[in-house]
């Protein structure tokens, strides 16, 4: 492996998606900022100065954001043992657990999260963190605040408070005062989803801030909040933030109900978050949707104008116990399990998730904030599928996370029987590889 390159860089060489090798070169504005000045053909006689990076072989790709995490409960499924369960059973999994969790446990394990994060190629994120059942109910909004800052220019950090219907209105308004970014919560759950809905709102407007809610996350029921928050939401500022997670009710809605309710959202600029890797895992588990995917029905609000976008949500905790930090893994849900083609499915974890963060286009485009992520493939659809640790990670022209891994594969010779089984003149029938040679598999 070479030696950490981490100066800002004055370009990079690589492949876009459609396969062609490209140099994108980078210089910075007044303010700092680096941004892409042009992406040209490459060609092995144009000189390049000290520093450009070579990353042939390698896709370039805009950074991932992932839009929806809890970095407080990442990394906690070894540390609390919980059942397998549905929804309701990770939730009094979590809030029985958490307990006994101290500053020093969820500082670790989101750092730990957050650095698998930046080094798979996610350089902003938008977590939510639980005002908890505890003497101490802000230490998680203390831990991740404090996590935000120290990270600020590397990684795009946002809190958004999640608050329980059993959270008291001053623990809301505390974390609030430490500087969250956004009100957060799950009214679903509440005995009163509508009063619940207003409570939450009513704290945003107050503080002048948007809100990212966990909406409707369940495939049965007679209730529903997502058309409410629509209507709350459409008059406000067009920049502030509206956002709603999960959307599991609406895979289960008749189309025409489908259809009022993504014209409301669409009117109302309401982004939705589609979080398939916990949905797939506690939603459908009994009652009349068992087997169902619970995943909110993306082609249709995105056909009436919605933003769609991907996230994973929870990562090895009670609510997920697997998931590995990596935008990659979500681009694979949402072509096996929603039906996405491999563009769509990667530019939902990518350029659209930072659109519903407000961060500006990052990539190999002109103009673009020049972070990039390099993964090593020769087109979308092999990394997606293959996930290679291969990558380099570049934040504002500099690289912030290289990984470089090294392989062998022991892998017989088919044998030959006899000699006569060779064609003339060394032809050798078709599949058959030469003696002494490997044939060409899954590796490079």
């Amino acid at each position: 492996m070479q030696a950490p390159q981490t100066a800002p860089v004055p370009g990079i060489t690589g492949s876009l998606p459609d396969g062609s090798v490209v140099d994108v070169e980078l210089s910075a504005d007044a303010d700092g900022i680096r941004r892409v000045r042009a992406v040209t053909p490459f060609s092995p006689d144009t000189p390049r100065g000290p520093g450009w990076l070579d990353l042939r072989g390698h896709l370039l790709l805009p950074p991932a954001a992932e839009p929806h995490a809890h970095l407080d409960k990442a990394l906690s499924w070894s540390e609390l043992s919980p059942p397998s369960g549905d929804l309701a059973d990770a939730i009094t999994s979590w809030r029985a657990g958490s307990v006994a969790l101290d500053e020093h446990s969820f500082r670790t394990r989101a750092l730990q999260a957050t650095s698998s994060m930046l080094r798979n190629g996610i350089t902003a994120v938008r977590t939510h963190a639980d005002v908890l059942p505890h003497e101490d109910p802000l230490r998680a909004v203390r831990v991740l605040t404090e996590i935000r800052d120290h990270l600020r220019g590397l990684m795009d950090i946002q809190v958004a408070v999640l608050a329980s219907p059993l959270a008291p209105t001053a623990h809301i308004e505390a974390a609030l005062d430490a500087g969250v970014d956004l009100v957060g919560g799950a009214p679903h759950i509440a005995d009163d989803p509508l009063l619940e809905l207003t409570r939450l709102l009513d704290l945003a407007e107050a503080r002048g801030i948007g809100a990212d809610l966990h909406v409707d996350e369940f495939l049965d029921g007679d209730h529903l909040t997502i058309e409410a928050f629509a209507d709350r939401v459409a008059d406000w500022p067009e920049d502030r933030v509206r956002t709603a997670g999960h959307c599991c009710r609406l895979d289960t809605l008749a189309t025409d109900d489908l259809q009022r309710v993504a014209r409301a959202l669409a009117r109302a600029r309401v982004s939705v978050v589609a979080l398939p890797v916990t949905n797939l895992y506690l939603q459908g588990r009994h009652g009349p949707s068992a087997g169902r995917r619970g995943i909110t029905p993306i082609d249709v609000l995105r056909d009436h104008g919605v933003r769609v976008v991907g996230g994973a949500d929870n990562i090895r905790d009670p609510f997920n116990p697997v998931g590995r930090a990596d935008h990659l893994e979500t681009a694979a849900l949402l072509i096996t399990a929603a039906h996405q083609n491999p563009h769509t499915a990667m530019e939902m974890v990518t350029s659209e998730a930072r659109a519903v963060l407000g961060l500006e286009p990052a990539g190999p485009v002109v103009g673009a904030r020049g972070d990039l992520v390099a993964i090593r493939g020769t087109d979308l659809t092999e990394v997606i599928a293959t996930a290679p640790a291969d990558r380099v990670v570049i934040v504002n022209g500099a690289p912030v996370a290289r990984t470089e891994t090294t392989g062998w594969t022991s892998f017989p010779v088919p044998p030959v029987s006899s000699p006569a089984e060779l064609s003339p003149a060394g032809v050798h029938p078709a599949g058959m590889s030469a003696p002494g040679s490997f044939p060409v598999g899954l590796e490079r």
